[in-house]
């Protein structure tokens, strides 16, 4: 103690880890491959069982300007008219936290603030930008990058994404076939709704719907402190033959009007108005056969990359990240090795991230297998709120393993 940490990666799960792990004692790099000039995205909806944990680090979640969601809402596709509305209640009293929707550049930027601070526990992170690892040796602990840098680190995280090199590089085999679905993220800013008259999907601090049952979805949530909406846009994929593997093609309001064509008429105002709109092309990925190798873990998408239906892919993220912290805690890594506590992490999140991923592809073409629409069909198997958002890691780690120091 303290162990010297790689993360290879600084997107939201990168830098969740480099918190988590800082604020054990332990000196974390984050090696980052780009320079974030191009950071993009749309919103992120934290549930209680990842906002926990950014509670616990010390994130401070004002700072992320985020807006905290009441209810669940579902609308008649063509007439716009509302059908049927679930709210959470006392959401924080029941799980702790809120259900906090995030616009990602603010979460992004509060969690590299909070990683590579001088303030709080444990030494600040170090962050190296246009660093692409290109190679690795997973029983040493050795990393090589582009640029000639080679290092070597008592513990390596691979939070490289959805498209990770070093899960690849560790020899895991990745099986992912395309989706009949694809999908278009847009925003729309809050004096465009002014203007439009459409203020409501800001000021209801809602996860709204429209379709669900089947491919075609849009699902809208306001983010940026309510300065804008996000939109998740959901269309077969037959439509436009997008076959690139990527999240992040351009397109034009034009096409998503003309994409969803039969959308009541204020989705095709506000698509029409709509911005930073990104194309997705929908991959469905098999769970991997293994998440760790020597001295080396995947994490986030590079572990566990799922539909984004579930809303669980950020919080997921954070997840591992919590568990991360918890199993290298100080005391821990004083008992067992590096490669004991690795298979330890795999062993706890692997479950229930393959849990997640099942459940995330089933509620592609079934709004009523959305966590938190568990009063609308109760059948087996079905994830509930209480099933993801109560979730207690905490818990789960001094159940499975009593000599591990775990603080609740």
């Amino acid at each position: 103690m303290p162990i010297n940490v790689a993360i290879i990666g600084s997107g939201l799960c990168g830098l969740a880890c480099a918190i988590s792990l800082r604020r054990e004692g332990h000196h974390v790099t984050l090696y980052e491959r780009y320079d974030f000039s191009g950071e993009v995205g749309s919103n992120i909806s934290c549930a209680s069982n990842g906002s926990r944990f950014l509670q616990k680090w010390g994130v401070d979640i004002e700072r992320a300007r985020p807006v905290v969601l009441t209810d669940m809402v579902w609308h008649d596709w063509s007439t716009g008219q509302i059908t049927s509305k679930y709210p959470f209640g006392d959401y924080k009293g029941k799980f702790g936290t809120h259900y906090y929707s995030f616009h990602r550049r603010d979460i992004h930027a509060e969690l590299k603030r909070t990683a590579t601070s001088t303030e709080g526990q444990g030494p600040p992170a170090k962050l190296l930008l246009n660093h692409k690892a290109i190679g690795i040796d997973a029983e040493r602990g050795w990393v090589k990058f582009e640029n000639g840098l080679e290092i070597t680190a008592d513990l390596v995280i691979a939070a490289d994404g959805i498209r990770s090199e070093l899960r690849t590089a560790m020899g895991v085999e990745t099986i992912a076939t395309p989706s009949t679905s694809c999908c278009f993220r847009c925003i729309v800013t809050i004096e465009t709704l002014e203007e439009l008259g459409l203020t409501e999907y800001v000021t209801r601090n809602a996860i709204e719907y429209w379709g669900g049952m089947g491919i075609e979805k849009i699902v809208m949530s306001p983010a940026a402190g309510g300065d804008m909406i996000c939109c998740y846009c959901f269309y077969p994929a037959s439509k436009n033959d997008t076959r690139e593997d990527g999240w992040n093609f351009s397109a034009t309001p034009q096409q998503l009007v003309e994409t969803f064509d039969t959308i009541e008429p204020n989705m095709k105002r506000l698509f029409a108005r709509a911005e930073d709109i990104k194309m997705w092309r929908l991959y469905d990925h098999k769970p991997y056969t293994y998440w760790v190798k020597g001295k080396v873990a995947l994490a986030g998408d590079s572990a566990h990359p799922m539909m984004p239906d579930q809303s669980q892919g950020a919080v997921s993220a954070f997840e591992d990240a919590g568990a991360l912290g918890m199993i290298f805690s100080a005391e821990n890594v004083r008992k067992e090795s590096v490669g004991v506590l690795l298979k330890r992490y795999e062993s706890l999140r692997k479950p229930r991230a393959t849990m997640l991923q099942a459940a995330s592809l089933r509620a592609r073409l079934d709004l009523t297998e959305r966590i938190g629409w568990s009063s609308v069909d109760k059948k087996p198997g079905k994830l509930t709120i209480e099933d993801v958002a109560g979730y207690k890691m905490e818990k789960h780690i001094s159940t499975s393993w009593p000599e591990l120091t775990v603080s609740f």
